[in-house]
């Protein structure tokens, strides 16, 4: 019985191809656009959980910004906006922080506003972020050429990363050459291997930034250090969560009881993104959703019209023995057809285009089993539920007066 409905209902799909196509591009519309809003955001979670893993799985990072914890301790809210606002974090608690009881080593970073440029060349989408030698081992960075930043290197110095070296010298071997930050000339001392954990988890690319000490940073900015973030590494792992404390209470002693910054254990930083993300996908999704309400109403306008010039068959129909049961089933099957043929197409469509932004955004999208299964379930759905009142419609015809309207 089902396989006679499905048989009839693409005879009837295919005997208005321009229409049929033209009604389920707008499903295709909409499940393209929820999947690839499903498919970017669960690769960039996974990005930033596999990130921030390479830089370290003991690694806390202050911010500033106050987090909200549960009884348990565990992170229940982030201040975002508190976060973005103008930074908290002083000099005073870079130096309070180092001298924490079990830390190993801690380093600033400060991200200056301004051109980075060789004679007229000037880079793109490039960062200066002054900071301190500790960076090279807190970050896991390392050299392809030169040397990272010392205590004993001169104020004027910098490292960049291997991108911003190809971009404006088109080479990454560009040691000892001049480069202009700010309009301050600084010489090259060393050039950065590629680095993965890159703008999704630091705000900034390392392979695409001029690193400088804080006391160059500092000249930048009428000589007062605004850090936006401090990165720690503890003596010992297993005593991370006694060090985080640890800093918590200092800054808070700094801060006057004030808690204006947040101390974010690894794995808590991950759960801030994620929950970051979560909200941003939620909202995007709803405005996807937009979309595929308006495939809908199409594929409902589109079976009404079909109710209508065929009144014939229906009534002819009823008049052999079929149902009502049977007389809806056929028309429901039709809209769930052209639902499912743009979920597909949708789905199809979606990844292609993610896989072609991937070059731009810097990471994979995830192409899993629940996501195919929602974007799926999606087209069905609306099918279904836009389907299901012309099918009503048609069932509920009377034979007789269906008969009457026979030529």
């Amino acid at each position: 019985m089902i396989g006679n409905h499905i048989r009839i209902a693409l005879s009837s799909l295919r005997a208005s191809k321009v229409r049929t196509a033209l009604t389920t591009l707008g499903i295709i519309i909409g499940v393209t656009a929820i999947t690839l809003v499903l498919a970017l955001g669960e690769g960039a979670k996974q990005a930033v959980g596999q990130q921030i893993n390479k830089r370290g799985s003991d690694v806390i990072t202050v911010r500033p910004g106050k987090v909200e914890r549960n009884e348990d301790g565990k992170i229940t809210g982030y201040n975002l906006t508190a976060a973005i606002g103008a930074t908290t974090i002083t000099e005073s608690d870079l130096r309070s922080v180092q001298d924490v009881p079990g830390v190993s080593k801690a380093a600033p970073i400060m991200l200056i506003t301004g051109s980075v440029r060789d004679g007229e060349t000037r880079a793109k989408s490039s960062a200066i972020v002054a900071t301190s030698p500790a960076l090279k081992d807190v970050a896991n960075l390392e050299l392809r050429y030169g040397q990272f930043l010392t205590d004993k290197t001169n104020r004027q110095t910098a490292i960049i990363g291997n991108e911003l070296a190809v971009e404006l010298y088109g080479t990454e071997n560009a040691l000892g050459r001049q480069l202009t930050l700010r309009n301050q000339p600084f010489t090259i001392i060393g050039i950065l291997k590629k680095v993965d954990h890159a703008a999704i988890v630091t705000g900034f690319d390392y392979n695409k930034s001029a690193f400088v000490s804080l006391d160059a940073g500092k000249s930048f900015n009428q000589g007062i250090a605004q850090i936006q973030e401090i990165s720690v590494i503890p003596a010992d792992q297993k005593q991370s969560d006694q060090v985080a404390e640890r800093i918590e209470n200092v800054l808070l002693r700094n801060h006057d009881g004030e808690e204006d910054f947040a101390v974010i254990r690894s794995d808590e930083a991950v759960q801030i993104a994620n929950s970051i993300f979560r909200l941003l996908i939620s909202i995007t999704t709803a405005i996807a959703s937009i979309s595929l309400i308006v495939g809908g109403i199409g594929i409902m306008n589109i079976m009404l019209v079909n109710v209508t010039e065929r009144t014939r068959e229906i009534g002819i129909r009823k008049a052999i023995g079929a149902t009502n049961g049977s007389i809806l089933s056929q028309f429901l099957i039709e809209a769930m057809l052209m639902s499912l043929t743009g979920g597909i197409i949708g789905i199809a469509l979606a990844y292609l285009i993610a896989i072609f932004l991937s070059g731009f955004v810097g990471y994979l999208p995830a192409l899993s089993a629940p996501i195919l299964l929602i974007a799926f379930s999606v087209s069905l759905f609306v099918g279904i539920i836009f389907g299901i009142f012309p099918a009503l419609r048609a069932a509920r015809k009377d034979p007789i007066q269906a008969l009457r309207q026979l030529p």
